[in-house]
């Protein structure tokens, strides 16, 4: 009952922790915008609140570089050499669906296989194990009755030796024998 209280626990554990990053991770991605928008936002009111306003920039800045002029290759995202050198990458490519569904379902039997080999020597360790110990346990039983008959035995020859010394006792007393 521990160990699935246990998985509960961490389960729930790993929900909340994907849920927290879930969050941080929508904050690091829109946060920014969110920010700035805010940020013009209150500056925009700052400066209808306030009678002076700022003269407008000059601003004599190179027009932004391309990504053509930056990186020319990079536009061109298909890259059709790509693979073609890989001999095991072009025949698994050439497999029809059909045939990788076929090999799945063989890897699959090999595993079910496998699997299915474990149990059954694992099952057969265990009826050893059980046979063992019911092999033990019946000679706990065993020596356990023995003990016990002996015991019993001991009793009844204790009863016959007190009646016994009882009887020579009495004699005793009877032809003058004083004791203690």
């Amino acid at each position: 009952m521990s160990g699935a209280a246990s998985r509960r626990r961490s389960g729930t554990w790993f929900r909340w922790c994907l849920v927290v990053f879930a969050i941080a991770s929508a904050l690091c991605v829109s946060g920014p915008a969110l920010y700035s928008k805010f940020k013009k936002s209150v500056n925009l009111k700052n400066v209808a609140s306030s009678s002076a306003s700022c003269p407008p920039c000059i601003c004599d800045c190179p027009p932004p570089l391309s990504l053509l002029k930056i990186a020319p290759g990079l536009i061109n995202l298909s890259v059709p050499d790509c693979g073609k050198n890989d001999a095991d990458l072009n025949k698994e490519m050439e497999k029809q669906f059909v045939d990788l569904l076929t090999e799945e379902l063989r890897l699959q039997e090999t595993v079910a296989a496998e699997h299915m080999h474990h149990m059954n020597i694992t099952f057969g360790e265990a009826r050893r194990l059980a046979s063992q110990y019911q092999r033990e346990a019946e000679k706990c039983n065993t020596a356990t009755e023995t003990c016990e008959a002996a015991r019993e035995h001991s009793e009844a020859l204790l009863t016959k030796e007190k009646k016994v010394t009882a009887l020579w006792e009495r004699r005793a007393r009877q032809l003058g024998w004083e004791g203690i």
